[in-house]
């Protein structure tokens, strides 16, 4: 991840605007970094354990059967956008946040809705190589310490993991390095069992990897989508990875947890 994103540190690249977009070389180098996990783990099991199946032992295989395959990747598109919208309500009573539901009937959300689901079709491939890493190897082999420390010790790693682009503002644009890690690492370890639940479930990292790729993409174009033009969002205080999507997400892995879903 550190040489993936080795252009941008040594260029001096800094985010400091809150609106998700970047330019062609800042995305390139993101989606090579998204790669390293699936890379590392394909190393280890095919050159150090040296598994018989490989995709078997990520799985990478389609859920089974086809109809509750269908319904997995359903639940994996609405479940974060779900989260997403209860977040922002949690910051509107909040008072850190100000809708304007008008656009969701303007002819131009015809044309926003199909450019984000082709990012998301487009950026699906880039979201496998995280979580081949995450949820294909890494979280199965955690678990060896018991499930609760299974997922901190993952949580953890998987935030640190981001720390190259946290050091340039990525996801807390205007925010202090140690801030942005603990958030982001929050953040982590309260959204890791919801994409652990859609991978269990299916017997496949398919519906995570659709969860991880609307959670990046669509949820953080959402609050944009649904809010008052010229407010100062600050992702610390609005959307998942802020405080109100922790308590969103935080409740609804207790929900998983106590009707012994993990």
């Amino acid at each position: 991840m550190w040489l993936a994103m080795s252009p941008l540190l040594l260029s001096g690249f800094e985010r400091t605007e809150t609106q998700p977009h970047m330019g062609t070389f800042e995305t390139a180098c993101i989606f090579a970094g998204m790669l390293t996990p699936a890379l590392a783990a394909v190393f280890v099991l095919r050159s150090v354990v040296k598994v018989p199946d490989l995709r078997a032992a990520l799985g990478l295989v389609l859920p089974r059967p086809w109809r509750k395959g269908l319904l997995d990747c359903a639940l994996a598109i609405a479940v974060p956008l779900l989260l997403t919208v209860a977040s922002l309500v949690v910051a509107w009573l909040a008072g850190g946040y100000e809708f304007d539901l008008s656009r969701l009937f303007e002819p131009q959300m015809l044309g926003w809705l199909g450019a984000v689901a082709l990012t998301v079709v487009i950026g699906l491939p880039f979201f496998y190589g995280e979580e081949l890493g995450w949820q294909g190897y890494l979280l199965p082999r955690m678990r060896r310490y018991g499930l609760l420390p299974a997922y901190v010790l993952t949580g953890i790693l998987m935030a640190l993991w981001h720390l190259p682009t946290l050091l340039m503002g990525g996801q807390y644009p205007g925010h202090s390095l140690l801030a942005s890690v603990g958030s982001f690492m929050i953040a982590c370890l309260v959204m890791l069992p919801i994409f652990s639940w859609l991978r269990l479930r299916s017997g496949s990292v398919l519906p995570a990897v659709l969860a991880h790729a609307v959670a990046s993409n669509v949820s953080t174009r959402l609050v944009w989508q649904l809010s008052e033009p010229g407010q100062n969002l600050d992702p610390m205080t609005v959307g998942l990875q802020g405080w109100p999507g922790w308590l969103v997400m935080g409740l609804f892995t207790s929900w998983l947890a106590w009707t012994k879903r993990l």
